[in-house]
């Protein structure tokens, strides 16, 4: 056998290594999350329930789902323990404020348009004189386009329901 012929047999067996590698890293990862499970922590089983944690033992976790209710599930049950602004912002609805000294939006527009200059070339622009949004009713030659189609519509001969196009 020459060196080529083993080649693919070794890079199957790393790639195998590689493989069962990340997923022991992964699991080991998980482990040590479910370890780290404290009463209080707010959690996401696998099958997408969230909790409060009351009680951690060797292989169950007894949960909080709700007033009254408390579950018993195995610790590989868990699928994920949650930081406490995100449990709160995924089961209460409360959004963490991470900027509080940032500006506060205004319910309402009009601190928006309040101008603090008024000696300000834009304000004097605006006082010197009205815009006139208003349609103009004449053309520069005098003539009214309204009257001059009226017109070419009296030369045309009138059609009844009977008259058509065709030819």
């Amino acid at each position: 056998m020459n060196a080529f012929t083993l080649l693919p047999f070794i890079v199957l067996i790393a790639a195998m290594f590689l493989m069962t590698r990340s997923a022991k890293k992964k699991q080991q990862q998980a482990a040590n999350m479910r370890n780290e499970m404290q009463p209080g922590s707010g959690v996401r089983t696998i099958g997408g329930m969230y909790a409060t944690v009351k009680e951690v033992n060797e292989d169950t976790v007894l949960l909080d789902a709700g007033p009254g209710v408390e579950l018993l599930f195995a610790k590989n049950a868990i699928g994920a323990v949650l930081t406490d602004d995100e449990y709160n912002r995924i089961v209460h609805g409360i959004e963490h404020d991470l900027k509080s000294d940032a500006d506060i939006v205004p319910d309402d527009a009009s601190s928006l348009t309040e101008t603090d200059e008024s000696d300000s070339p834009a304000a004097a622009a605006s006082d010197d004189k009205a815009v006139d949004l208003g349609k103009k009713d004449a053309d520069e030659d005098g003539t009214d386009t309204a009257e001059a189609a009226e017109a070419e519509a009296d030369a045309e001969p009138k059609k009844t329901d009977g008259d058509s196009d065709a030819k």
